[in-house]
């Protein structure tokens, strides 16, 4: 195949995959809450991280030539014998396990559509740890951007949308899933920027730092796990109110981010701010029809916003090279 289109195909694939990713978690994540019969467990996040770390051990095992011993040898070198940079994963394991405990959350007391259009504050939260930590400027088009996505975000909230018939004992609180989801952008955006810094400072792969983050995830997890639903757990099994469908959620949410990991280097921003905006349109026409949602015309004109802001922030003002100035000088 000729490399360009080898190149567009891969692209595309990639718009294909991340709108996808974006759009059916969300969904799933917001039925797998709020359909009749028992709920599961918070060991579902649990589940993901060591689904996630077996996935990233097949990679390292890739890596090293399919030689069991040499990816042994590595991990033993890099994970047990490197104990200071093991312990520095600790700080994102802990937040991610906290983060996606509150996405449960959040898509438990808000409908799929308005999840999907506040988590995209993680924007807003991304872009103030980028300046904090990493120190980098933006441009004054990315801060309006900033600006916009906020506004959007309070239209969508403050949006009279009807509550869906909810199965009997479940009660949704849209203030509790805003806070838990507003948590989770905040999360999310420390933590994101935090583990750029820690890749872009060595040369350890991705997927050995993302197996790091799943050993320091798993005993954090078990630990919010008993916390939350020890007795649960106690009483009634690690694996209570798991069904397939269960499964297929801790599967989505561990590979998702690997999924994308892999894909998004062939996609450039214009393409990942198409992904983001056609899942949250597919988040609003989906949830019209499996959760029963009434769309206004305020949440629309604020979801109009967010998508516009998405666009705003990843557009790069064209850079003039020097020797173009001086050609025009001449």
């Amino acid at each position: 195949m000729d490399p360009q289109k080898k190149m567009t195909l891969l692209k595309y694939t990639s718009l294909v995959t991340l709108t996808l990713q974006n759009a059916i978690l969300g969904l799933s994540m917001r039925y797998a809450r709020t359909r009749s019969g028992d709920m599961f467990l918070s060991t579902a996040v649990v589940m993901s991280e060591v689904v996630k770390l077996f996935t990233c051990l097949e990679f390292v095992y890739q890596e090293e030539g399919y030689n069991i011993k040499r990816a042994i040898g590595v991990i033993n070198d890099i994970v047990v014998k490197q104990p200071i940079d093991t312990l520095k994963v600790c700080v994102p394991s802990l937040v991610y396990i906290i983060q996606n405990n509150l996405l449960y959350v959040s898509a438990s007391h808000l409908d799929a559509a308005t999840y999907q259009v506040t988590y995209q504050l993680k924007i807003l939260t991304t872009a103030m740890f980028t300046v904090l930590i990493l120190r980098r400027s933006l441009f004054p088009l990315q801060w309006g951007a900033l600006v916009i996505l906020l506004v959007g975000v309070v239209m969508v909230q403050l949006a009279h949308t009807d509550t869906p018939n909810l199965p009997s004992g479940l009660e949704q609180n849209r203030l509790l899933g805003f806070g838990a989801a507003l948590s989770a952008c905040v999360l999310s955006g420390f933590a994101g920027i935090y583990f750029e810094k820690i890749l872009k400072g060595s040369d350890i792969s991705v997927w050995m730092r993302n197996v790091q983050l799943s050993f320091l995830s798993l005993p954090f997890g078990l630990i919010t796990c008993f916390i939350s639903d020890g007795n649960k757990i106690y009483n009634s099994g690690f694996f209570f109110g798991y069904d397939l469908f269960v499964w297929y959620l801790v599967v989505l949410q561990a590979g998702g981010g690997l999924v994308v990991a892999m894909v998004v280097k062939y996609a450039d921003n214009i393409l990942k701010g198409f992904a983001t905006s056609l899942a949250i349109v597919i988040s609003c026409i989906a949830s019209i029809y499996l959760f029963d949602f009434h769309i206004t015309l305020q949440f629309v004109f604020g979801a109009a916003l967010v998508i516009c802001s998405i666009f705003m922030y990843n557009h790069k003002p064209v850079q003039r090279d020097t020797q173009s100035i001086q050609n025009l000088k001449v």
